[in-house]
């Protein structure tokens, strides 16, 4: 059977996004922008690498991607990780500061997403590694 065809993952998918999507909204009612940055959208960004990072690794290690692992990666990684983290609004608000005349506050907000998103998600590997080790 073709993966996308299979109802439950197509389903675990759906309700990891929008569980994902409802905890970056209250993120957003969390951390405000303040001095032009947009902190619920960088954490959410840096957080999701992380955990993307961890919840892969640890699933790469335990197995072949069938079965549970194969449900847990695509309703955990693409659905609830997916919906929490977020290029489109980085990308809009990076268009919004160029727009807005403030082209080095944009360039520090894409190059630092960019690092720490990479950082992150090399922790989360890391952690994801040493978790599975014997």
């Amino acid at each position: 059977m073709r993966l996308h065809r299979d109802p439950r993952l197509v389903v675990a998918v759906a309700a990891g996004g929008a569980v994902g999507t409802v905890a970056r909204y209250g993120l957003a009612q969390l951390l405000p922008p303040g001095d032009g940055v947009p902190w619920a959208t960088l954490t959410a960004n840096v957080v999701g690498a992380f955990l993307l990072g961890l919840l892969l690794e640890a699933l790469a290690r335990s197995g072949p991607d069938v079965g549970r692992r194969r449900l847990a990666r695509l309703g955990l990684g693409t659905g609830v990780l997916g919906g929490f983290t977020t290029y489109s609004a980085f990308a809009v608000e990076l268009d919004a500061r160029l727009r807005d005349g403030h082209a080095l506050l944009a360039l520090g907000y894409a190059a630092g997403s960019i690092a720490l998103g990479l950082a992150a998600c090399a922790l989360g590997v890391v952690v994801g590694a040493r978790r599975a080790a014997p």
